[in-house]
């Protein structure tokens, strides 16, 4: 037990959370960087961030500062515009997949395949306003620390900084932010640290396809199917920690999963890897479960049951 506690004390000391600094969703909205998406028939407006890094030099200004005021307390980050470019590479080779069975195209939004692509923990989403009074400026800040997989907000800071007679818009950030910087930082640490102890929270969506020969309560054994998938949940989610939120016969919805940061080799674990994990589980013997797994973002994944 003390070598455990030793060990999870250690990792924590030496790993950080990722980051990446994105324009808040009302900051895009305000300034006119919105595109819409079709998320299966509903059309939603999301911020579009490679028109808002391309066009407001502002915006690249108050990223790049907040990066070197992260880097400065030892923090790493990822560059939002570098990533953007990734993502153009990507999209041009997920329109060339579709399902094998229903000629289907993958559905993601933008905003999940930034954070797929980007692999951040934590996303800092900022938004600012400058304030002139007579010769002087000042800037009022909102830095949010949102947690890239459950979407909840982690940290927080937000103030007014001193007027002063500096019209640079990085340099008003640093004055404004820099009193509480370091308790913010200790809180994306703290988060992170329960992480490393207690797992990342991720949503797994089960379901079957409507062909008649498999659904939840069928029995293996002495177990319905719901009742293996929660054994193997139990036994695989750090300190056996998940919810069971819904579910009937051909559906389960799981939420609050705790998966492990990291795999047994060292290398980061993600949502869709977890799922895969369970995937093979059902297709192995003696269940022999055909199982289709659909990335639904960083932090959600859809397993299907019965056909690929």
């Amino acid at each position: 037990m003390m070598l455990t506690a030793f060990s999870l004390s250690a990792m924590a000391q030496a790993k950080k959370p990722t980051l990446m600094v994105v324009p808040s969703e009302a900051w895009c909205k305000a300034h006119g960087y919105e595109q819409t998406f079709d998320n299966q028939g509903m059309i939603e407006e999301i911020p579009d961030y490679k028109a808002a890094v391309s066009s407001d030099q502002q915006l690249n200004a108050i990223i790049s500062k907040i990066n070197t005021l992260m880097a400065d307390r030892g923090f790493p980050l990822k560059d939002l515009q570098q990533n953007l470019r990734s993502i153009s590479n990507l999209s041009a080779e997920d329109r060339l997949i579709t399902s094998k069975t229903s000629g289907s195209n993958i559905q993601e939004s933008p905003l999940d395949r930034l954070r797929r692509t980007a692999k951040a923990d934590i996303l800092l989403e900022i938004d600012w306003m400058v304030n002139t009074v007579g010769p002087k400026s000042s800037i009022t800040y909102n830095l949010r620390a949102i947690d890239a997989y459950s979407n909840k907000q982690v940290a927080g800071a937000q103030g007014t900084g001193k007027g002063s007679f500096s019209a640079e818009i990085p340099v008003l950030l640093e004055e404004a932010v820099q009193d509480h910087m370091d308790s913010f930082v200790e809180r994306l640490q703290s988060h992170f640290d329960d992480l490393l102890t207690n797992g990342r929270e991720v949503v797994l969506d089960m379901r079957v396809f409507d062909i008649g020969t498999i659904d939840f309560e069928k029995m293996y054994g002495d177990l319905e199917l719901s009742e293996v998938i929660d054994n193997w949940l139990s036994d695989n989610c750090v300190n056996h920690r998940f919810s069971k939120s819904d579910a009937t016969e051909s559906m389960i919805l799981y939420e609050q999963v705790r998966i492990p940061l990291y795999k047994a080799n060292g290398s980061a674990q993600d949502t869709y890897g977890f799922a895969r994990e369970l995937a093979r589980f059902l297709g192995a013997s003696p269940y022999n479960i055909t199982v289709k797994t659909v990335n639904r973002g960083l932090g959600r994944c859809l397993l299907i049951l019965g056909e690929k």
